[in-house]
């Protein structure tokens, strides 16, 4: 029997809420456990970020009493249907999909559903789907606090006209496509005014660090060293785009965006090679998905603040807000929270 999530609106004195209610159904397993079993669908574990993700889920869900069982796909659309089949084969009571491609997951949503299972999609949306909830970053905020970060540093320079190279990310990716509409409201008036140009942009093929560079060697090949900023959609892109630039001894010359405040990129970000990062509290958003999902399994409300259209229905939506990162607010943010120690952040600096 498919899990259906109903609607209900709650009224407070100064705003109202939508709930996510489970009104019938959920996994046949589940009254025969003693615990909730969750299985953790995610694209890949290549990357810094998506360890931190699984290892924080993982201590949140079990430390509620709950199973986690994770899977990863490498960046493979067939693979990560596949996971998902195990899981609902190993009958778990909710899973949680952070897809390689939002929408190639659709079927495993519906495979889910058939099950009985309720999906959740962490911080990457899945498109054209009865999807139960879906968790993520303010990812628009995301793409205009680069925006922006860009549009007042370059107005800061000496000059005429600022020259870009603009670096996006995955297009099977929902959020590279909101992290650029993010982008462009910000650069917008720049462009159409002729105060910036865009030299050259591409997308960034599963985010591959060597993708990035690829795209920012074919903007130097254009540009010869006659431009101003890149502007790479995450930390790894903009690693590869830093890498051609030091081979042109452009390093520290030209400002470099980024996002997720990997350590590496807080590291370029000290030593003065990458500009900003977007720092997105990850442990927040890997927490309340946990959160979410044990409150699934158990039957029990979940609350969401928000609603997205994935092409097929407004998805139940819960937003975490994010923080633009450079040398100067490093302390009081990455460090602060402890997503970071101060001492492997400034290691080739001296710094404490």
């Amino acid at each position: 029997m498919k899990l259906r999530l109903s609607l209900v609106v709650l009224s407070c004195l100064v705003s109202i809420i939508t709930g996510l209610v489970l009104s019938r159904g959920g996994a046949k397993a589940t009254a025969a456990r003693t615990k909730p079993v969750i299985g953790l669908s995610l694209d890949t574990l290549k990357e810094e970020r998506w360890q931190r993700d699984r290892d924080t889920f993982v201590r949140r869900a079990t430390g509620l009493g709950a199973e986690v069982k994770v899977q990863s796909a490498n960046s493979d659309d067939v693979r990560q249907v596949a996971d998902v089949q195990a899981l609902i084969t190993e009958r778990v009571d909710v899973i949680v999909i952070a897809p390689h491609n939002g929408e190639a997951m659709a079927k495993a949503v519906q495979l889910a559903h058939e099950a009985g299972i309720p999906v959740i999609a962490y911080d990457r949306l899945i498109k054209n789907c009865d999807l139960d909830l879906y968790m993520t970053f303010d990812n628009l905020r995301v793409g205009e606090l680069q925006g922006q970060f860009l549009a007042e540093a370059l107005a800061k320079m000496a000059g005429g006209k600022k020259r870009l190279i603009r670096i996006y990310g995955a297009k099977t990716d929902n959020n590279a496509l909101l992290f650029k509409q993010g982008q462009d409201r910000a650069l917008d008036p720049l462009l159409k005014s002729g105060a910036l140009e865009i030299v050259h942009e591409d997308w960034a093929d599963d985010w591959k660090p060597e993708n990035g560079k690829k795209i920012a060697n074919a903007g130097i090949n254009k540009a010869g060293h006659a431009f101003d900023a890149i502007l790479a959609s995450n930390d790894g892109t903009a690693g590869g785009a830093i890498q051609a630039l030091l081979e042109e001894g452009l390093a520290g010359k030209v400002l470099v965006t980024g996002q997720d405040a990997d350590l590496a990129a807080c590291q370029r970000i000290v030593v003065g090679t990458q500009t900003m990062t977007i720092y997105k509290p990850l442990k927040q958003l890997a927490e309340q998905a946990a959160e979410c999902a044990v409150n699934l399994a158990r039957h029990r409300p979940v609350i969401a603040t928000a609603s997205l259209d994935n092409g097929q229905v407004k998805v139940p939506s819960i937003f975490v807000d994010v923080v633009a990162v450079t040398k100067e607010n490093m302390r009081e943010t990455v460090i602060k929270d402890g997503f970071h120690p101060a001492a492997e952040i400034f290691q080739s600096t001296g710094d404490k």
